[in-house]
């Protein structure tokens, strides 16, 4: 059963005073049909920076899709389950398709969860237990752990019997020039 998530957001009312202007399950949930348990529900999301703060209208009212608007923001949380529930019949193509994401798959990697987004992503464990996966190595992740994820290729891999559950904050970057390029590091010069 995919795990639902409390969203309270707060506003203005007419006279600018502060108060909340939704309180329940978050309702833009999207499980992927193809990878079954998987799901993400996305809980806000910015169009730009600086970001708005007027209005009343839910930011999250809209299709669940994986990367944020161009330099804008989602907060969204990722439940991942167990690889032994979907791996084996797996078909990322389609699940990333159907997020807007067909672009980001690694088509050369064996690994079908493999991707890349034009993002910085902040993932903070919630529940449970996820490997990071890199093109070179992995590491364990529990919960209480952040990651953060700088526009790498990289997937995802439960290998327990429980699912893991992240809070992930995406933020809109550049992307790398080319696949096989890293990242380069500006350096003050001294005096």
């Amino acid at each position: 059963m995919i795990w639902r998530v409390r969203r309270v957001l707060t506003g203005h009312d007419a006279q600018g005073k502060s108060t909340f202007i939704a309180d329940g399950l978050a309702p833009n949930m999207k499980e992927m049909a193809s990878m079954p348990g998987l799901a993400l529900t996305d809980l806000w999301e910015t169009r730009g920076a600086p970001a708005g703060n007027t209005g009343l209208e839910d930011a999250a009212d809209r299709p669940v899709r994986l990367e944020p608007p161009r330099n804008g923001t989602i907060l969204r949380i990722v439940e991942f389950p167990p690889d032994s529930q979907w791996r084996e019949r797996a078909d990322a193509r389609s699940a990333f398709s159907s997020i807007g994401a067909g672009h980001a798959a690694d088509r050369r990697s064996s690994d079908p969860m493999m991707h890349r987004t034009r993002t910085v992503d902040y993932i903070i464990v919630l529940k449970g237990e996820i490997y990071a996966v890199m093109e070179k190595g992995e590491t364990l992740l529990r919960a209480g752990d952040i990651l953060v994820q700088r526009g790498t290729n990289h997937s995802w891999s439960v290998r327990g019997s429980e699912p893991c559950i992240v809070a992930a904050v995406l933020v809109g970057a550049k992307p790398l020039a080319s696949k096989n390029k890293t990242p380069s590091r500006k350096t003050k010069k001294k005096k």
